[in-house]
């Protein structure tokens, strides 16, 4: 199964009519990460008029909370967790703090707001999709190396490194509901002439046709 999240945390900051609104997001895996974050940024803001927040955690999506922390019911917190889903998001915790500036930005002009700094934090912060995959090494003579580049070339697999020894060692990462399709194409380009290691499953970030580790 794989979902989208973040990269990581970031903070994006606007003014609305003298009104400051700053935007946090952050990645997180658990709910009591997501409160804990929430907490963080209340402390680094306590004399915020308010501090809205809404998170989503789980690859289904199943905890979903928000508040108002204060702003009329509907304008705040339902907004920012609208953002998160619209962009199809999970494992993401999003704070907006508010530094009110005297001047009123009524319902339609809070939603647009909150909606606006949790758009921005995303935004900031990068989407990625987070995969299950599996990290692979290939071992083959020094006069099949042509073969196995052209074949990752014209399929978009990156070779994360490569090792020269009496042999080449070739590792790269494959989703897990890739691997047989990628290892049996190694097999078939090397008429059978390639040995195959892997290590366990792990959760991957994918980019583009690029994989990285979450950390």
């Amino acid at each position: 199964m794989s979902y989208f999240t973040v990269k990581g945390s970031a903070v994006a900051e606007f003014q609305e009519k003298k009104s400051v609104f700053i935007g946090y997001i952050k990645r997180v895996t658990t709910e009591d990460e997501a409160k804990a974050f929430v907490a963080e940024i209340k402390g680094q803001h306590k004399e915020a008029t308010h501090n809205v927040y809404a998170y989503v955690v789980g690859e289904n999506k199943g905890i979903q909370r928000y508040s108002d922390d204060g702003e009329p019911q509907g304008t705040a917190g339902i907004p920012v967790l609208e953002v998160i889903k619209k962009n199809d998001l999970t494992d993401v915790a999003v704070v907006v703090t508010r530094y009110f500036g005297g001047i009123l930005l009524g319902g339609g002009g809070l939603i647009r707001a909150y909606s606006k700094g949790a758009a921005l934090a995303v935004e900031e912060a990068g989407i990625v999709e987070k995969v299950k995959g599996v990290y692979l090494k290939f071992t083959l003579d020094y006069d099949l190396i042509g073969k196995i580049q052209y074949l990752c070339g014209t399929n978009n697999w990156h070779i994360e490194d490569t090792v020269y020894t009496d042999k080449v060692d070739l590792f790269m990462f494959a989703e897990v509901i890739e691997k047989d399709k990628v290892i049996a194409a190694f097999v078939e380009a090397t008429n059978g002439k390639v040995i195959t290691e892997e290590d366990d499953p792990e959760y991957l970030f994918k980019e583009g046709h690029r994989y990285f580790r979450v950390y």
